[in-house]
């Protein structure tokens, strides 16, 4: 313990001399035998200190934080409301850009079982010993996973069809996703947390080196120019990662899931620039998606992504369209659900043709074959715990409430939703995301009925 905190002390001194210092994932488990995980990498560990002014500085990047998101907003006042707050006596706040966002997440964090009311066990993607945090209140009309956070990053492109989107980071089930800003409802309406300080944090400064490599000034990290050029699983990532040797160094490894985010150019995507959400100076090979056109690929990472039922998923990044399937059921349709820069997972082994419409509540499309961009630098080698295996169905050693009651978890998709028994399903009534609600309701009157009604296992064991 003596060695890794001198080694997380030597990296947090060297922080301060980059303009974008990554934090470590916080992920401190290996998940089975593999070499090459998130964990068997220490980087810049989290930091933070409280100021006791309603303020938190982050030791790491030297960006300070308000530590209360108060009550959620849409996202025009989130904008607004940022040059009006004057927490710890500051004026200069804005609203993050994913990037600073990100640099919050810590992926020691467990995803929930969505249709759970029990938060009992559960455990956040963020640090919620420094900054106050709450799932989503099922007063609200909320799911529990409801806690998405605001970015002052919007997307290039639309998603959903047509819609505005901004890029969000949800520190409860770990992912970054682009949501709509505006639906039927209203507007959506999202936490905040407001940054000062350190303007250059999440700018890359890349040199090509003339020898398939690029270093980035900003991070202090060296990347592979070209990808691997072929999908493959999560275990053969790994392995491809741990047995390269390019440019003259054997030390190249697969990134955790904040170094990748750290090469995403969120001002890029298919639908505007042709290109993946990625520099040019770059080589990115070009896919076939499961729509038949021209796209860009997932790119896996090294951290797992941990829920309450298993850790058999890691987490990728969408340089291309994040697509998913949706719509009524027998007319699925598929488009750019989450937008080009999205985090999400995928299992880690398996076989895709197991998943024709995805998984999830927006049918995120499941490809398992995702391919890798290596990187070096930045990292202390260690030797890290492998984790126990999460009990299935359970929290804490508990069954969920949900499991214990038989509430929101069986029955038809109408028995779950239709709370006043009215024989239909109003947008009040309907849990799921706004845009899903739109597809469901064929005839536009507001409410879904049992011929709009999808059908099929219920959400939680579709993720």
């Amino acid at each position: 313990m003596k060695r890794l905190l001198l080694i997380a002390s030597a990296f947090a001194s060297s922080a301060f001399a980059l303009t974008y210092p990554i934090v470590d994932t916080g992920q401190t488990q290996a998940y089975g035998e593999d070499a090459g995980q998130d964990a068997h990498y220490l980087a810049n560990a989290p930091s933070y200190k409280d100021n006791g002014d309603g303020t938190v500085t982050d030791l790491v990047t030297g960006l300070m934080w308000t530590k209360d998101p108060g009550d959620k907003m849409t996202y025009t006042d989130a904008l607004k409301n940022a040059p009006k707050c004057k927490v710890g006596g500051h004026g200069d706040w804005r609203l993050p850009t994913i990037k600073e966002l990100y640099s919050l997440i810590k992926l020691d964090g467990l995803d929930p079982d969505p249709m759970s009311r029990d938060e009992s066990g559960l455990k956040p993607f963020i640090d919620d010993s420094i900054f106050n945090f709450t799932y989503g209140k099922e007063e609200d009309g909320e799911r529990i996973i409801d806690s998405q956070f605001a970015s002052g990053t919007k997307y290039v492109s639309t998603t959903m069809g047509k819609n505005e989107t901004m890029f969000g980071v949800n520190f409860a089930d770990g992912r970054i996703k682009g949501y709509p800003i505006k639906s039927r409802r209203g507007d959506k309406l999202f936490y905040v947390l407001y940054v000062r300080g350190n303007p250059d944090y999440g700018v890359n400064q890349f040199k090509d080196n003339g020898d398939g490599t690029i270093t980035d000034a900003a991070t202090g990290l060296t990347w592979m120019q070209a990808d691997s050029g072929k999908g493959m699983d999560w275990p053969s990532a790994l392995e491809y990662a741990e047995g390269m040797e390019f440019a003259g160094h054997s030390d190249w490894r697969l990134p955790n899931a904040k170094e990748l985010q750290s090469i995403v150019d969120y001002t890029r995507s298919p639908d505007t620039t042709d290109s993946p959400a990625i520099d040019p100076i770059f080589e990115s090979t070009a896919i076939k998606n499961e729509g038949g056109k021209k796209d860009f690929a997932h790119y896996w990472s090294s951290s797992t992504h941990a829920s309450t039922r298993s850790s058999d998923t890691a987490t990728y990044f969408a340089f291309g369209r994040s697509l998913g399937w949706m719509g009524p059921d027998g007319n699925k349709k598929l488009m750019d659900v989450h937008g080009a820069g999205s985090q999400r997972s995928d299992p880690k082994t398996g076989d895709a043709s197991q998943f024709p419409e995805g998984r999830g509540p927006q049918g995120d499309v499941i490809r398992i074959d995702n391919m890798v961009r290596l990187v070096r630098g930045g990292v202390e080698k260690i030797d890290p715990p492998v984790a126990k295996e999460p009990k299935r169905g359970r929290r804490g050693g508990q069954l969920s409430q949900s499991r214990q009651t038989g509430q929101r978890s069986g029955g038809s998709f109408m028995e779950r939703e239709d709370r006043n028994g009215d024989g239909k399903v109003s947008e009040d009534e309907f849990r799921g995301p706004m845009e899903h609600f739109i597809l469901l309701d064929k005839n536009n009157d507001g409410y879904l009925s049992e011929n709009e009604a999808p059908t099929g296992p219920p959400p939680e064991r579709r993720r």
